[in-house]
């Protein structure tokens, strides 16, 4: 996706903020909304501990994101705060759950299967919109086609390039034409969020600071002046996961000090990102309870002709020098997984990745001898987690004899400065974590390796042998209908990212939440960035 004159302003504000949000095959799919929340992470300490439920009560949250530069559009946005917030106030035809990660039919009226190319999807009876107007087939039409929509740079079309097209059959009833069957139809159906035409077409800046959805929430205000985002329950929704509280009050606070001091005092009822080094200081007042999840820190590398990191051996010994085990140990306080895969180990497409990365001096020391590399550029983003993470990073590659030329910058000016130069940069060390969007391996794959965002544009990886040969098993993958061959093909994939690291995890992390107990009824703490408050209530007023 490059910057043309094609690009409005908002897409412009859009494709840079892409980078700040961003898991496998859905065991058991079930056509209602999941009621086993406890995958997600729930706590032991039984909600029926707490005092009686206040239907009329006001959940308080503290929320470490700020808006920034992304609005709500759900066709654009990807920041963390307004994924999380369209949870809450927006649906697809099916949606998937943040806790559990089971996919289930929220405005379609059951769920959806691809055994062929034309699929009809009917819309639950009786759904409207935040301003009362009836949701009909034509607002889904709108909706698939502005995703759709090349001119529109919308970041979800990569998720469903088997839909060719969406047409009406009647005012409750889509017909979809696939170019072919695939295995993964109800999952992705969910990246794409239900808008009401008349309100886009209205105002496209005016919906997106202030969107309207049919979710069980809607947003009474978008926290731009306020820095708090206020919720009201719908009492017009017609779904399986009706708000069981009055008003929900989102604080915006990206400080870690003061979100943890927030939580302390209970001005809040549940934070999420708690601090590494916060989690003992806030057991004595809360529950924490940290989630493995796909989240990931990764070095990527920059393939351009020239740099020394086309050179394969470069970027195999960046990672044998790593000493990923004093990283996890000192700056995560335990808190990740080593990568041994492209997906964390609980992850239901898991497989041992033919080529695993541990600290060896000696090989890292070998192969950047062969390639002659004594001195590199390295820059990082400035996530206080990855902060902690930085100095054991650079004694590492010093051990091994290079010298780094280390550079911090924030998230979306990282992304603006390498953006614009392909010289800009040889190692990137980021965060990421494309499992907000969806819960399959192709999707966690397809959101660095399909667009050309990330592989032409910083990267600079599209059009290598191994390019080519990564989406050929994208492609096969999500073509096959059968599990046992879409495995296969996503371990081969697997395995060529491990061989090949354009762009690779050196963990998976584990996303710690801090909770009121006692004042949160079934709150479960999810393995995604933000907090998810479907199917809670609270005793608090």
């Amino acid at each position: 996706m490059r910057t043309t004159a094609a690009f409005s302003r908002r897409a412009l504000l859009r494709a840079g903020g892409a980078t700040a949000a961003a898991a496998g095959i859905v065991a058991a799919i079930g056509a209602c909304a999941p009621a086993d929340r406890s995958a997600g992470g729930a706590s032991d300490q039984p909600s029926a501990d707490a005092g009686a439920e206040n239907a009329d009560g006001t959940i308080r949250a503290g929320i470490s994101y700020e808006l920034g530069t992304n609005g709500f559009d759900p066709m654009l946005t990807s920041s963390a705060l307004t994924v999380a917030a369209n949870w809450h106030t927006m649906e697809g035809l099916t949606e998937i759950d943040p806790a559990t990660r089971e996919v289930y039919a929220a405005l379609a009226s059951e769920l959806p299967s691809a055994d062929g190319t034309q699929v009809e999807v009917a819309l639950r009876d009786g759904a409207v919109f935040h301003d009362g107007s009836p949701v009909t087939a034509d607002d889904v039409v709108f909706s698939f086609q502005r995703v759709m929509d090349p001119e529109n740079h919308s970041l979800y079309s990569q998720f469903i390039p088997f839909i060719q097209s969406v047409e009406k059959k009647d005012d409750t009833t889509v017909a979809f034409t696939l170019a072919y069957p695939t295995a993964l139809l109800a999952q992705r159906l969910a990246v794409v969020k239900i808008v009401p035409k008349a309100a886009v077409e209205a105002g496209a800046d005016a919906f997106d600071a202030n969107p309207v959805g049919t979710g069980p929430w809607k947003m009474t205000d978008n926290s731009a002046a306020s820095k708090v985002i206020v919720f009201e329950r719908n009492d017009a929704y017609t779904g399986s996961r009706p708000a069981r509280a009055a008003k929900m009050e989102w604080s915006v606070i990206p400080d870690a000090a003061t979100r943890t001091n927030a939580m302390q005092t209970q001005d809040v009822q549940a934070i999420d990102s708690v601090p590494y080094l916060s989690i003992d200081q806030l057991k004595g007042s809360s529950t924490v309870d940290s989630v493995q999840g796909f989240g990931l820190l990764f070095a990527m590398f920059n393939h351009a002709e020239g740099n020394p990191f086309a050179d394969v051996r470069n970027r195999q010994a960046f990672l044998y020098a790593v000493d990923i085990d004093k990283i996890i140990e000192t700056g995560m306080s335990g808190q990740a997984e080593a990568a041994t895969c492209f997906v964390q180990s609980d992850h239901p497409a898991y497989k041992k990745a033919s080529t695993v990365y541990a600290l060896d001096l000696e090989k890292a020391k070998g192969l950047f001898a062969e390639t002659g590399l004594t001195s590199f550029r390295m820059l990082c983003t400035d996530h206080d987690w990855v902060q902690n993470v930085t100095p054991v990073l650079q004694e590492s590659l010093q051990a091994a004899g290079v010298t780094v030329a280390f550079e911090q910058k924030q998230s979306a000016e990282l992304y603006t400065t390498i953006d614009a130069s392909a010289d800009a940069y040889d190692v990137v060390i980021a965060p990421g974590d494309p499992s907000v969007f969806g819960n399959d391996a192709d999707l966690l794959m397809r959101w660095w390796f399909a667009g050309e965002v990330w592989t032409e544009q910083r990267m600079h990886w599209k059009g290598s042998e191994t390019y080519t040969q990564m989406h050929s098993l994208l492609d096969q993958g999500l073509q096959t209908p059968e599990e046992s061959a879409q495995l296969d093909a996503w371990h081969q994939a697997f395995d060529l990212l491990s061989d090949d690291v354009p762009l690779y995890p050196l963990f998976h992390r584990k996303t710690p939440t801090a909770y009121d107990a006692a004042t949160l009824l079934d709150f479960a703490p999810i393995a995604l960035t933000g907090l998810s408050f479907l199917d809670v209530g609270t005793t608090g007023e």
